[in-house]
């Protein structure tokens, strides 16, 4: 059994893990997608003069986004590896993780929707009657 990492030692070894990561999700049709959706947003927010705080949220909802992403193609090929055959289990598996991946994409393009087209309106709005 190789020796365990420590220190620095670990925190390179991991971080070389997790670039071999990032470079197998950029195969990832959906993931680039998603990043062709971010810099959208991104372009959206600075037109719209978007504040740091809504830059901020933003970055913490993509990160979130990716890393779901990550973890739905590690389940998919975990149940491609174990379970080449056709399965129900699997393909329940699939789902699961789609539909998680699914319900952040409607959260990041459901954000950037508010901050470019409606946070200016919404700001505005009295609150009274409420």
């Amino acid at each position: 059994m190789p020796r365990k990492l420590t220190g620095l030692q670990h925190f390179f070894a991991a971080a070389t893990y997790s670039l071999g990561g990032a470079r197998r999700l950029l195969g990832e049709a959906a993931f680039r997608q998603e990043l062709i959706g971010f810099g959208v947003a991104m372009l959206g927010f600075a037109i719209s003069g978007a504040t740091l705080f809504q830059y901020v949220a933003m970055m913490l909802l993509f990160l979130l986004m990716i890393a779901f992403e990550a973890l739905n193609t590690a389940i998919e090929e975990i149940v491609d590896r174990v379970s080449p055959e056709i399965s129900e289990m699997g393909r329940n598996a699939k789902d699961l993780g789609s539909l998680a991946c699914l319900c952040l994409i409607l959260a990041n393009a459901g954000y950037a929707f508010y901050v470019v087209f409606l946070s200016g309106v919404v700001s505005d709005m009295p609150l009274t009657g409420l």
